[in-house]
């Protein structure tokens, strides 16, 4: 019988191992731009956040993600963040 191996990724907030479908994923491309990587495709690179206000409050005041990246993190990304928490957190309740 062949398991398949779930890939597990680190949130930069709480600093846990969780499954990598579980997480968001924040991109800083070979250009420069940095965004949010829905897909967890995207090439360049990557961060871990848990879809928690908790941890995105952690690593925005510890500014962890900016540590992981190596680069300044604009504030629409922190927004585009805390709605992307927003929309999972719902998705978990409702």
């Amino acid at each position: 019988m062949v398991t398949k191996k779930v890939p597990v990724r680190r949130c930069v907030g709480c600093n846990e191992g969780k499954p990598k479908k579980e997480l968001v994923r924040i991109v800083r491309t070979a250009a420069g731009e940095i965004s949010v990587d829905l897909t967890g495709k995207k090439s360049g690179r990557g961060a871990y956040i848990c879809p928690s206000r908790d941890c995105l409050a952690k690593a925005q005041k510890a500014r962890r993600l900016e540590r992981a990246l190596s680069c300044q993190i604009p504030p629409e990304i922190y927004e585009r963040l805390a709605g992307e928490v927003e929309k999972r957190t719902e998705a978990v309740d409702g």
